[in-house]
């Protein structure tokens, strides 16, 4: 090997030195902050979250002016529009990140909350009590607002969070996650309580998987190949985000109206979130009414249609649809439809193509709607109501730190109360076991 070939090495070899210790400390520093969070008056909390909804505000400009940054080199990466959509920050969006710190501070506090008591024949009192989970690392792509969204949740449920963002979304995390640093710094919270990694490097990511000393939870927020890494490489417990292959279900009994409503909203309201609609189910009873209306609407708007041979026939722009898009995500202007007998043809195809995220039934009857709501085995089932509602800021929870499609701890929108677990607390009079 040459002398160069040795220095390079060696260089390389140092930088990954550098960057595990890190990670390391980072983790200490983690590990440290959960310790005093756990204790945390819920007054400091909110207090943080307020200062630093105040902190959002006035740096606005600067937020804005990182966004800008990360927008241009993702339009030069060619990124999708849905990808661009999901990076872009407005001052509305600004905004509503800044509302979000405020409506959390605004939530009752689950730390400490008594969830179950009850007195044993021998006179001990048993009571189930919430705590945090500890150290919650949350690796995301493109979105930003989940840099403010993650750290306030983890904060008000007492956890210390370790933050990986996107590195399209580099620049504009780094703003935010400052805003959340002088809310920590106001209220004298340790600034290691909400942490995001100073690094685009890819490595860093394997490291947070493989620090259980540090780290009790992982959450994933991102595509399948994020989702898929973090489950095969991670020996921290996981609480997975999985794609959103959502559907609208119109059933032969549905107000027409109240459909193409429905269904233009869930497809097109913002085509890139993981709650907008991707496949649209039409009962075959109501074909004749219902089916022409619904995919004109779309085509209207301009999404495109992939259509099965009966909608195919409503009219020539329908583009035939391939077995490949009935489990596609598109997260774009593209939805899949097609022709079902009924509710249990309906859910049949839900249970063999869906992604048990959000699913939705629109139908006035009341029988139909129970055996959907009974049948579907997905996070979020809705009953004549958008898909685009599945968000935990929609449900009161303020904000989520993603769409848990697990079925162990937490499924849903993943919010204050699901960032905890609990304890036993036992009261005695001296009681021995015999």
């Amino acid at each position: 090997m040459s002398t160069a070939e040795t220095t390079s090495e060696n260089t390389a070899d140092n930088r990954a030195d550098d960057l595990q210790q890190q990670m390391l400390d980072l983790g200490a520093r983690a590990r440290s902050a959960a310790t005093v969070l756990a204790k945390t008056p819920t007054e400091t909390k909110n207090k943080a979250l307020l200062a630093a909804a105040s902190a959002m505000r006035e740096g606005e400009a600067a937020i804005l002016q990182a966004n800008a940054t990360d927008m241009a080199a993702a339009q030069q990466r060619d990124l999708t529009k849905a990808m661009l959509d999901r990076l872009l920050l407005t001052p509305e969006r600004v905004e509503a990140m800044a509302k979000g710190l405020e409506d959390i501070a605004g939530l009752k506090d689950p730390v400490g909350d008594i969830m179950a008591e009850w007195d044993r024949p021998n006179g001990l009192h048993i009571s189930r009590v919430r705590v945090p989970l500890g150290v919650i690392g949350i690796i995301y792509e493109s979105r930003p607002n989940v840099t403010a969204d993650a750290g306030a949740l983890c904060l008000k449920s007492g956890n210390a969070a370790v933050l990986r963002g996107g590195s399209e979304s580099f620049h504009s995390s780094r703003a935010i996650h400052g805003c959340l640093a002088a809310g920590l710094r106001a209220a004298d919270l340790p600034e290691g309580a909400i942490q995001l990694l100073p690094t685009r490097d890819r490595a860093a990511v394997g490291m947070m998987l493989t620090m259980p000393q540090y780290i009790d939870i992982i959450v994933p927020r991102g595509g399948k190949g994020l989702i898929e890494r973090v489950q095969n490489e991670s020996r921290i417990p996981v609480i997975a985000h999985l794609d959103g292959n959502c559907h609208v279900y119109v059933d032969g009994s549905a107000d027409l109206a109240m459909a193409r409503e429905i269904s233009l909203n869930a497809k097109l309201r913002r085509t890139g979130i993981c709650g907008a609609s991707e496949t649209l189910l039409v009962d075959r009873h109501c074909v004749a009414s219902h089916l022409g209306p619904l995919v004109t609407d779309l085509l209207d708007q301009g999404c495109e249609v992939r259509g099965d041979g009966t909608t195919q026939d409503i009219d020539d722009r329908v583009v035939p649809a391939t077995a490949a898009d009935w489990d596609t995500e598109y997260l774009d202007s593209i939805i899949a439809v097609k022709v079902v007998d009924g509710v249990a043809a309906a859910i049949g195809h839900i249970d063999e193509h869906g992604s048990h995220h959000t699913d939705c039934i629109v139908a006035s009857d009341t029988a139909a709607a129970e055996r959907f709501l009974n049948e579907v085995d997905s996070a979020i089932l809705l009953h004549n109501a958008s898909t685009q509602f599945a968000d935990g800021g929609e449900f009161g929870m303020g904000a989520e730190i993603g769409i848990s499609t697990n079925r162990l701890h937490a499924r849903g929108p993943v919010g204050v109360e699901q960032l905890t677990s609990f304890k036993y607390v036992v009261h005695g009079q001296g009681q021995v076991r015999p």
